[in-house]
């Protein structure tokens, strides 16, 4: 009689594991497909305020999904605007009706043949946060019965969802503190973290095809990049603000700054009890490898080609590319054409080649963000 206690098997137990948001939605859609088995896609877009940037982030698609590595200004897309103005879920029950249209998402969704949407909104206190879509390929599904269950799901996601970024967040705001101790001590700008992290991602987005990489991977590395030298608040002023070079002895104290980045995000991640947070490794992976080279001959360990963590690699790049074409009190800054020539002259020595060819193939995308993150100026 006792054992009967425990028979039934809860569905939706991987939403209390240490998961990864894509298997969480998934099976969370496998649940809902039980009963409303015409739900064929359920995806979900984060918001971005500083550039007003609406990106797919998970997805959860029966078929192939043509919305991966997307994103678009919430200005140009009315039809999603208009639901913030509205302040209510949209219902629609024939996407024809947005068949005249020449907006890149509709085209996009009409690509994936789906008849009907349920869009609702994600507010975190407040604020916009993004958007939780469920589509449908079948007309008129979305009846009221259904939108009930609808919501309930819709709420459940957007709470996994800020549970996953608010981490992120909490993570990244605890160690930017940090990182503006070491703004005052070295000489950089709030400007050349915005570029590289924009480089980042855009390198990225670029490989995501050839890596298989998500767009949930592909937006930690956008809000962990700029973080890749944290460890620089434990290197001593005069070594970190010295105008001349440094001496071997100074250089390996230097070097020391990506062990002690590690150091730092470990007890940051401990202290804030988030030692099992997914995607972890790619903070830790960012700090401490960027200064590695592919030929063996960088540091800390000396790793060699892809022994070298991918977001590492993206970094390095990204980062010194930003040094290349930045101005600085020592240095005036390069062209683009310049910083490129330089960047594949380090491809097989420093630099991997995937990852340049990424950069340096996309000079339109390069100026758009030297355009909204433009050089702060000195004093």
């Amino acid at each position: 009689m006792l054992n009967k206690l425990y028979e039934y098997e809860d569905s939706l137990a991987i939403l209390n594991q240490s998961s990864t948001l894509q298997d969480k939605l998934t099976s969370l859609h496998e649940v809902i497909t039980t009963t409303f088995d015409f739900i064929d896609r359920i995806a979900i877009a984060v918001y971005e305020p500083k550039t007003d940037l609406l990106k797919t982030f998970v997805t959860s698609c029966h078929g192939e999904n043509t919305l991966k590595h997307y994103q678009a200004k919430l200005s140009d897309a009315p039809s999603l605007k208009e639901i913030l103005q509205q302040g209510r879920p949209r219902v629609v029950n024939d996407l024809d009706i947005f068949s005249s249209g020449n907006n890149i998402h509709t085209l996009r969704i009409a690509q994936m043949e789906f008849a009907a949407s349920y869009s609702m909104p994600i507010y975190q206190q407040g604020q916009f946060f993004g958007f939780v879509f469920f589509n449908s390929r079948q007309k008129e599904v979305f009846h009221e019965n259904v939108l009930h269950q609808m919501d309930v799901f819709g709420h459940m996601i957007s709470l996994m969802v800020m549970n996953e970024l608010s981490v992120a967040y909490t993570l990244k705001g605890a160690l930017k503190t940090s990182q503006e101790i070491v703004k005052y001590k070295d000489p950089g700008t709030g400007s050349h973290i915005d570029r590289m992290a924009g480089y980042a991602k855009l390198i990225a987005t670029e490989l995501a095809d050839c890596y298989q990489l998500s767009d949930e991977y592909i937006e930690k590395v956008f809000l962990f990049s700029p973080l890749h030298d944290i460890g620089k608040v434990g290197i001593p002023d005069s070594i970190l603000l010295k105008k001349g070079s440094l001496t071997e002895e100074e250089y390996d104290l230097m070097k020391t700054h990506t062990h002690l980045g590690r150091l730092l995000i470990d007890q940051m991640l401990e202290n804030f009890g988030l030692d099992g947070f997914q995607h972890a490794s790619i903070l830790r992976n960012i700090a401490e490898y960027h200064h590695e080279a592919v030929n063996g001959s960088g540091y800390p360990h000396g790793l060699k080609g892809d022994e070298i963590p991918l977001e590492a690699r993206i970094v390095a790049v990204a980062d010194i590319f930003d040094a290349l074409t930045s101005e600085r009190p020592y240095k005036k800054a390069w062209s683009n054409q310049q910083a490129f020539e330089a960047l594949n002259k380090m491809v097989g020595s420093k630099l991997d080649d995937d990852c340049v060819r990424a950069l340096v193939d996309n000079e339109a995308e390069i100026l758009k963000i030297q355009h909204d993150y433009q050089e702060d100026s000195y004093n």
